[in-house]
């Protein structure tokens, strides 16, 4: 089987082009497009034979850093190559945190692109990644290791949502909310709104008033 590689972004003349520099590094790619950051979630599931994420931070569903976060916890073996409009120097170190292994921006050449692309797939990450240490380094490790239900639970409080309406959102029981947030409080080893504004920052979100 061929290996697949995941091109999420919302503009369809970029994905057009992240494409073809896919295709000029790996010819026999089966290539998924996703337009939304939850159709790239259910497709990376999906998928197999995934190979590569190519992922835009700033797509519908997407919120600071989560979008990485999202797709690192469901699929965690497969390198996430973030290729954004974002600044590099502000977004570097957080995408790091979150397990993507390289970076490039819009900006770009396609040949860069394509570099970028060749050395996710060699399995290279990005120099530079942050050391643990920092309660925000440290914070953002425990967010990383959280189930895609558990981080999705805690993507809805830090919203500000009530445990009824995630629940609508995520199509669970309420008691199955309160289940997951307990053990998200129990693995970042918070207990209240001060340090759960750490996570927050730590994705790269505001905290709801």
């Amino acid at each position: 089987m061929s290996r697949a590689v995941l091109v999420a972004d919302d503009h369809p003349l970029f994905r057009q082009a992240l494409m073809l520099a896919v295709t000029q590094v790996l010819p026999d790619a089966r290539i998924v497009e996703a337009g939304t950051l939850e159709r790239a979630v259910a497709a990376a599931a999906a998928t197999d034979g995934l190979a590569l994420v190519l992922l835009d931070l700033n797509m519908p569903g997407a919120v600071g850093y989560s979008g990485v976060a999202l797709l690192h916890a469901e699929v965690p073996d497969v390198p996430i190559l973030v290729v954004s409009g974002a600044d590099r120097a502000a977004a570097f170190d957080q995408v790091a945190r979150f397990g993507a292994v390289g970076f490039v921006s819009k900006d770009s050449t396609l040949h860069d692109i394509e570099a970028a692309i060749a050395a996710a797939l060699a399995g290279d990450r990005m120099a530079g990644a942050p050391a643990a240490g920092d309660d925000e380094s440290d914070m953002a490790a425990r967010v990383a290791a959280l189930t895609p239900m558990q981080l999705r639970v805690l993507l809805g409080v830090l919203a500000g949502r009530l445990n009824k309406q995630i629940a609508h959102d995520l199509g669970i029981a309420e008691a199955t909310v309160k289940a997951h947030m307990t053990a998200v409080l129990r693995k970042l080893d918070v207990g209240n709104r001060t340090q759960a504004a750490l996570a927050a920052r730590a994705l790269g979100l505001e905290v709801a008033g």
